[in-house]
């Protein structure tokens, strides 16, 4: 390696780093790939305290809705929230023209509700975490 550079490990990474890094590979992806015309996806489920009880986050890009988180608190499990949640994730993809959502579950937390919802496994890694599967999963929209 060149003595002009060294490597640090980074305990924390913050907005210098990520801007460094998922800049440059944002950059090369669009040269390859053209523009993600990535854009955010949050429905949030607010409590008459104004606390939040279920949301769902994702983004669309590249023609896709991937959905990066649900949850739903335990005690309004049950009630239909995560079943209307990621329906207004899923109409707000299929509005910006995704073909397809994507995402992944590990197996003590909602395969089966996924796959209520269309979704089917294309991937899995075993023992992640131990004793569990992760799923990666699929849906046409």
């Amino acid at each position: 390696m060149d003595e002009k550079y060294h490597i640090d490990q980074v305990e924390h990474p913050g907005g210098d780093e990520w801007g460094a890094i998922g800049g440059g590979i944002s950059a090369y992806n669009e040269q390859h790939a053209g523009d993600d015309s990535s854009e955010s996806v949050c429905f949030v489920l607010r409590v008459l305290d104004d606390t939040i009880g279920a949301g769902i986050i994702g983004v669309t890009h590249y023609g896709w809705l991937c959905i990066d988180l649900l949850w739903v608190r335990e005690d309004l499990r049950g009630r239909g929230y995560g079943h209307r949640l990621l329906e207004l994730a899923e109409n707000e993809g299929r509005k910006r023209g995704a073909c397809g959502a994507y995402l992944d579950t590990f197996s003590f937390q909602a395969p089966d509700f996924y796959r209520d919802h269309g979704y089917e496994v294309f991937g899995e890694l075993d023992e992640f975490p131990p004793g569990h599967k992760r799923h990666y999963m699929r849906k046409k929209l």
